[in-house]
Protein backbone atom coordinates (compact mmCIF):
# COMPACT_ATOMS: atom_id res chain seq x y z
CA UNK A 1 0.00 0.00 0.00
CA UNK A 2 1.01 3.22 -1.06
CA UNK A 3 2.15 5.64 1.92
CA UNK A 4 -0.11 9.04 2.31
CA UNK A 5 1.53 12.43 0.97
CA UNK A 6 1.10 15.14 3.33
CA UNK A 7 2.33 18.94 2.64
CA UNK A 8 2.78 20.94 5.64
CA UNK A 9 2.45 25.07 5.17
CA UNK A 10 4.61 27.48 7.25
CA UNK A 11 6.85 28.63 9.37
CA UNK A 12 10.14 26.96 9.50
CA UNK A 13 12.21 28.05 12.00
CA UNK A 14 15.23 27.76 14.78
CA UNK A 15 13.65 27.78 18.61
CA UNK A 16 16.38 29.52 20.77
CA UNK A 17 16.26 27.43 23.88
CA UNK A 18 18.08 27.89 27.58
CA UNK A 19 20.20 24.83 26.48
CA UNK A 20 20.99 25.41 22.63
CA UNK A 21 19.49 25.94 19.15
CA UNK A 22 16.77 23.16 18.14
CA UNK A 23 15.08 23.31 14.88
CA UNK A 24 11.45 24.31 15.25
CA UNK A 25 8.27 25.62 13.94
CA UNK A 26 4.70 23.62 14.26
CA UNK A 27 4.25 22.73 10.79
CA UNK A 28 8.29 21.31 10.64
CA UNK A 29 7.63 19.46 13.58
CA UNK A 30 4.28 18.05 12.08
CA UNK A 31 6.54 17.24 9.01
CA UNK A 32 8.91 15.61 10.57
CA UNK A 33 6.95 13.57 12.95
CA UNK A 34 5.00 12.14 9.45
CA UNK A 35 8.09 10.93 8.24
CA UNK A 36 8.82 9.06 11.36
CA UNK A 37 5.36 7.38 11.04
CA UNK A 38 5.80 6.28 8.16
CA UNK A 39 4.76 8.79 5.19
CA UNK A 40 5.91 11.41 2.74
CA UNK A 41 5.66 15.06 4.14
CA UNK A 42 6.58 18.18 2.38
CA UNK A 43 6.81 21.12 3.22
CA UNK A 44 6.15 24.62 2.00
CA UNK A 45 8.09 27.59 3.42
CA UNK A 46 10.78 30.34 3.36
CA UNK A 47 14.43 30.46 4.75
CA UNK A 48 16.65 33.61 4.46
CA UNK A 49 19.68 33.39 2.41
CA UNK A 50 21.96 33.25 5.29
CA UNK A 51 23.71 30.66 7.63
CA UNK A 52 21.11 29.60 9.87
CA UNK A 53 18.41 29.12 6.35
CA UNK A 54 21.00 27.15 5.37
CA UNK A 55 21.65 24.79 8.79
CA UNK A 56 17.77 24.45 8.30
CA UNK A 57 17.54 23.33 5.16
CA UNK A 58 20.57 20.73 5.67
CA UNK A 59 18.63 19.39 8.76
CA UNK A 60 15.19 18.76 6.80
CA UNK A 61 16.85 17.14 4.23
CA UNK A 62 18.94 15.18 6.86
CA UNK A 63 15.52 14.36 8.32
CA UNK A 64 13.91 13.23 5.19
CA UNK A 65 11.66 16.41 5.32
CA UNK A 66 11.16 17.03 0.82
CA UNK A 67 13.26 20.64 0.69
CA UNK A 68 11.59 21.56 -2.95
CA UNK A 69 9.35 23.63 -1.79
CA UNK A 70 11.43 25.23 0.49
CA UNK A 71 12.15 29.17 -0.92
CA UNK A 72 15.24 31.59 -0.16
CA UNK A 73 14.89 35.06 0.85
CA UNK A 74 17.01 37.17 0.19
CA UNK A 75 15.43 40.26 2.13
CA UNK A 76 14.39 38.72 5.47
CA UNK A 77 16.34 36.42 7.57
CA UNK A 78 15.95 32.80 8.54
CA UNK A 79 13.27 32.58 11.18
CA UNK A 80 14.24 32.84 14.94
CA UNK A 81 12.14 32.15 18.02
CA UNK A 82 13.37 32.73 22.22
CA UNK A 83 12.04 30.07 23.97
CA UNK A 84 11.27 30.40 28.31
CA UNK A 85 10.58 26.98 29.43
CA UNK A 86 8.96 27.37 33.23
CA UNK A 87 9.64 24.93 35.44
CA UNK A 88 7.11 22.56 34.37
CA UNK A 89 8.66 22.49 31.03
CA UNK A 90 5.98 24.48 29.67
CA UNK A 91 7.17 26.73 26.85
CA UNK A 92 6.23 30.57 26.52
CA UNK A 93 7.64 31.99 22.92
CA UNK A 94 8.99 35.16 21.75
CA UNK A 95 8.09 35.14 17.79
CA UNK A 96 10.86 37.17 16.10
CA UNK A 97 9.48 39.32 12.83
CA UNK A 98 9.42 40.23 10.22
CA UNK A 99 11.83 36.27 8.78
CA UNK A 100 11.50 34.87 5.89
CA UNK A 101 8.61 32.54 6.67
CA UNK A 102 6.29 35.55 6.69
CA UNK A 103 6.46 35.80 3.13
CA UNK A 104 5.85 32.27 1.50
CA UNK A 105 4.98 33.04 -2.81
CA UNK A 106 2.84 30.97 -4.15
CA UNK A 107 4.37 28.71 -6.81
CA UNK A 108 2.75 26.42 -9.51
CA UNK A 109 4.80 23.78 -8.42
CA UNK A 110 3.51 24.01 -5.37
CA UNK A 111 -0.08 24.10 -6.18
CA UNK A 112 0.41 20.96 -8.44
CA UNK A 113 1.64 18.67 -5.60
CA UNK A 114 -1.21 20.34 -3.01
CA UNK A 115 -3.19 18.98 -5.64
CA UNK A 116 -1.69 15.34 -5.89
CA UNK A 117 -1.57 15.03 -2.06
CA UNK A 118 -3.28 13.42 0.32
CA UNK A 119 -3.96 15.81 2.76
CA UNK A 120 -2.30 19.60 3.80
CA UNK A 121 -1.32 20.62 7.22
CA UNK A 122 -2.13 24.61 8.39
CA UNK A 123 -1.77 26.71 11.07
CA UNK A 124 -2.84 30.01 12.59
CA UNK A 125 0.63 31.54 12.97
CA UNK A 126 1.55 31.34 9.21
CA UNK A 127 -1.32 33.75 8.58
CA UNK A 128 0.09 36.75 10.36
CA UNK A 129 1.41 38.67 7.15
CA UNK A 130 -1.54 38.94 4.36
CA UNK A 131 1.14 37.75 1.69
CA UNK A 132 0.99 33.98 3.45
CA UNK A 133 -2.85 34.20 4.17
CA UNK A 134 -3.28 35.23 0.26
CA UNK A 135 -1.08 31.97 -0.74
CA UNK A 136 -2.22 29.62 1.98
CA UNK A 137 -5.55 30.45 0.87
CA UNK A 138 -5.25 29.51 -2.66
CA UNK A 139 -3.34 26.14 -1.60
CA UNK A 140 -6.38 25.69 0.44
CA UNK A 141 -8.75 25.43 -2.84
CA UNK A 142 -6.71 22.39 -4.13
CA UNK A 143 -6.16 20.48 -1.27
CA UNK A 144 -7.91 17.03 -1.06
CA UNK A 145 -8.03 17.17 3.20
CA UNK A 146 -7.37 20.59 4.67
CA UNK A 147 -6.01 19.78 8.44
CA UNK A 148 -6.06 23.29 10.59
CA UNK A 149 -3.71 22.93 13.62
CA UNK A 150 -5.07 25.92 15.42
CA UNK A 151 -1.73 26.86 17.70
CA UNK A 152 -2.50 30.27 18.96
CA UNK A 153 -0.34 32.40 19.43
CA UNK A 154 -0.15 35.88 20.71
CA UNK A 155 -0.73 38.65 19.13
CA UNK A 156 -0.64 37.09 15.87
CA UNK A 157 -4.45 36.17 15.46
CA UNK A 158 -7.75 37.50 15.03
CA UNK A 159 -11.67 35.88 15.48
CA UNK A 160 -12.25 36.81 12.09
CA UNK A 161 -8.66 34.91 10.89
CA UNK A 162 -9.23 32.52 12.93
CA UNK A 163 -12.73 31.42 12.09
CA UNK A 164 -11.88 32.24 8.29
CA UNK A 165 -9.37 29.27 9.05
CA UNK A 166 -12.31 27.03 10.65
CA UNK A 167 -14.23 27.47 7.83
CA UNK A 168 -11.89 26.41 5.37
CA UNK A 169 -10.81 23.31 7.59
CA UNK A 170 -12.06 19.36 7.25
CA UNK A 171 -9.83 18.38 10.08
CA UNK A 172 -9.37 20.58 13.05
CA UNK A 173 -6.67 19.98 16.25
CA UNK A 174 -7.10 22.75 18.92
CA UNK A 175 -6.15 22.30 22.85
CA UNK A 176 -8.26 23.16 25.55
CA UNK A 177 -7.13 27.16 26.11
CA UNK A 178 -8.23 27.40 22.39
CA UNK A 179 -11.30 26.27 23.07
CA UNK A 180 -12.43 27.58 25.61
CA UNK A 181 -11.59 31.19 23.65
CA UNK A 182 -12.80 29.97 20.82
CA UNK A 183 -16.34 28.78 22.63
CA UNK A 184 -16.21 32.26 24.03
CA UNK A 185 -16.05 34.28 20.89
CA UNK A 186 -19.28 31.93 19.69
CA UNK A 187 -20.97 32.65 22.82
CA UNK A 188 -20.83 29.12 24.06
CA UNK A 189 -21.31 28.04 27.97
CA UNK A 190 -21.94 24.48 28.67
CA UNK A 191 -19.93 21.48 28.70
CA UNK A 192 -16.74 21.20 26.06
CA UNK A 193 -18.59 18.28 24.32
CA UNK A 194 -21.70 20.47 23.39
CA UNK A 195 -19.12 22.94 22.59
CA UNK A 196 -17.40 21.24 20.04
CA UNK A 197 -20.83 19.61 18.68
CA UNK A 198 -21.96 23.24 18.31
CA UNK A 199 -18.32 24.00 16.73
CA UNK A 200 -17.94 20.74 14.48
CA UNK A 201 -22.20 21.59 13.02
CA UNK A 202 -21.42 25.33 12.45
CA UNK A 203 -17.88 25.22 10.35
CA UNK A 204 -18.81 22.22 8.61
CA UNK A 205 -15.89 20.48 10.35
CA UNK A 206 -15.10 16.39 9.92
CA UNK A 207 -12.82 15.62 12.53
CA UNK A 208 -12.74 18.12 15.82
CA UNK A 209 -9.93 17.04 17.71
CA UNK A 210 -9.25 18.11 21.61
CA UNK A 211 -6.19 17.99 23.51
CA UNK A 212 -5.79 18.70 27.30
CA UNK A 213 -2.50 17.91 28.17
CA UNK A 214 -2.62 16.20 31.89
CA UNK A 215 -5.89 15.83 31.19
CA UNK A 216 -5.76 13.17 27.58
CA UNK A 217 -7.55 14.42 24.18
CA UNK A 218 -10.96 13.88 22.94
CA UNK A 219 -12.10 13.29 19.46
CA UNK A 220 -15.85 14.11 18.00
CA UNK A 221 -16.53 12.66 14.40
CA UNK A 222 -18.93 11.53 12.15
CA UNK A 223 -18.82 7.75 14.29
CA UNK A 224 -18.89 9.67 17.80
CA UNK A 225 -17.58 11.12 20.98
CA UNK A 226 -13.98 9.85 21.79
CA UNK A 227 -12.36 9.87 25.14
CA UNK A 228 -8.61 9.21 25.82
CA UNK A 229 -7.35 9.63 29.16
CA UNK A 230 -3.02 10.90 28.97
CA UNK A 231 -0.25 8.71 29.04
CA UNK A 232 1.29 9.19 32.47
CA UNK A 233 4.96 10.38 32.12
CA UNK A 234 7.97 12.34 33.35
CA UNK A 235 7.59 15.84 31.21
CA UNK A 236 10.90 17.88 29.86
CA UNK A 237 9.07 19.59 27.56
CA UNK A 238 5.94 19.85 25.83
CA UNK A 239 7.51 21.50 22.89
CA UNK A 240 6.39 19.70 19.57
CA UNK A 241 4.09 16.98 21.40
CA UNK A 242 0.86 18.33 20.43
CA UNK A 243 2.59 18.37 16.80
CA UNK A 244 3.66 14.65 16.78
CA UNK A 245 0.37 13.88 18.16
CA UNK A 246 -1.33 15.31 14.98
CA UNK A 247 0.92 13.50 12.97
CA UNK A 248 0.58 10.33 14.40
CA UNK A 249 -3.04 10.61 14.58
CA UNK A 250 -3.09 11.23 10.89
CA UNK A 251 -1.07 8.18 10.28
CA UNK A 252 -3.62 6.10 11.27
CA UNK A 253 -6.78 8.06 9.99
CA UNK A 254 -5.46 8.29 6.42
CA UNK A 255 -5.32 4.84 6.38
CA UNK A 256 -8.83 4.70 7.49
CA UNK A 257 -8.51 3.22 11.10
CA UNK A 258 -10.85 3.28 13.50
CA UNK A 259 -11.11 6.77 15.54
CA UNK A 260 -10.44 5.08 18.92
CA UNK A 261 -7.49 3.65 17.58
CA UNK A 262 -6.11 6.64 15.93
CA UNK A 263 -6.49 8.30 19.38
CA UNK A 264 -4.87 5.65 21.22
CA UNK A 265 -2.04 6.06 19.27
CA UNK A 266 -1.77 10.03 19.22
CA UNK A 267 -1.64 10.55 22.54
CA UNK A 268 1.17 7.97 23.32
CA UNK A 269 3.55 9.37 20.89
CA UNK A 270 2.46 12.71 22.33
CA UNK A 271 3.09 11.63 25.61
CA UNK A 272 6.50 10.34 24.13
CA UNK A 273 7.73 13.35 22.92
CA UNK A 274 7.15 15.57 25.65
CA UNK A 275 9.53 13.11 27.85
CA UNK A 276 12.51 14.40 25.45
CA UNK A 277 13.55 17.37 24.76
CA UNK A 278 12.39 19.80 21.45
CA UNK A 279 9.77 19.41 18.98
CA UNK A 280 11.87 16.60 16.78
CA UNK A 281 12.67 13.68 18.66
CA UNK A 282 13.23 10.80 17.26
CA UNK A 283 10.75 7.93 18.71
CA UNK A 284 10.19 4.13 18.03
CA UNK A 285 7.94 1.85 17.12
CA UNK A 286 8.83 -0.54 20.33
CA UNK A 287 8.81 2.67 22.37
CA UNK A 288 5.10 3.11 21.46
CA UNK A 289 3.94 0.10 21.91
CA UNK A 290 5.62 0.02 25.20
CA UNK A 291 3.43 3.08 25.98
CA UNK A 292 0.36 1.90 24.82
CA UNK A 293 0.63 -1.46 26.49
CA UNK A 294 1.18 0.69 30.20
CA UNK A 295 -2.46 1.77 29.73
CA UNK A 296 -3.84 -1.97 28.82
Amino acid sequence: MEQPTIICFGEVLWDLLPTGRIAGGAPMNVAFHVNQMGMQSKMISSIGDDDLGKELKRFMENKGISTDLIQTDNTFPTGIVNVILDNGGYPSYEIVSPVAWDYIRPDDKAKDLVKSADALVFGSLACRTERNKRTLFEYLELAPIRILDVNLRAPFYSQPLIESLLEKADIVKMNDEELALIAGWQGLDGEERSQLEFLKNKFGLDVLILTKGKDGAVCLDETGYYEQPAFPVVVKDTIGSGDSFLAAFLSKYLKNEHTRQCLIFAGAVGALVATKAGGTPEVTPQEILAMIGSKL
